[in-house]
């Protein structure tokens, strides 16, 4: 009688699937390391409100977002701090769930990375501070854009790759005359 570990069909595949996720995991926590650095410097190199001009159509701007995009309910008591945190950390269990059940969808996880790693930097900012960090502010003319930051840029890329994902994983349509 041999002894040893009792190996089944699925476990080569789960180890594969353990690894994959930890890339993914490892990814989002890039996204999230570039978002925090890219905050870190913009606020100990420029104090609250202050500006440089980089091109006729982007500044940089240091500005605190205590609401959600676009400021939305920025001042409404201080309430939507717990709100906003609480929906980034289910949602960031749900995306873990996903990308540890969908591991080889790469267009779909890399969108997910993105997300998470956003969320996850914005989710820091909020905890730690009480607002997120701003600074990207986009213009045309006298035309600007919401003041923005790149874990915001992160979760805007990775909900437009899931549309893509979405468009190119269509499902088939079933028309009914498949026998089973």
């Amino acid at each position: 009688m041999v002894m040893g570990k009792r190996v089944t069909m699925h476990d080569g595949d789960n180890q594969g699937s353990n690894a994959l996720l930890m890339k993914w995991l490892g990814a989002s926590a890039l996204v999230i390391l570039l978002d925090q650095l890219s905050k870190l410097w913009i606020s100990s190199h420029f104090a609250y409100g202050e500006g440089y001009v980089v091109s006729s159509v982007l500044n940089f701007v240091l500005l605190h977002n205590t609401g959600a995009s676009f400021n939305l309910l920025s001042n409404v008591g201080g309430w939507q701090r717990w709100l906003f945190s609480g929906i980034a950390i289910v949602a960031s269990v749900w995306i873990v769930w996903l990308l540890r059940k969908h591991p080889q969808r790469k267009l779909f996880c890399v969108a997910l990375v993105f997300i998470l790693g956003g969320a996850l930097g914005n989710l820091i900012d909020r905890l730690a501070y009480g607002y997120v960090v701003d600074f990207i502010a986009f213009h045309w003319e006298e035309h600007h854009f919401a003041v923005f930051n790149l874990a915001d840029s992160a979760i805007n890329l990775g909900a437009a790759l899931l549309l893509l994902d979405s468009f190119k994983n269509k499902p088939e349509k079933n028309d009914g005359s498949a026998t089973s």
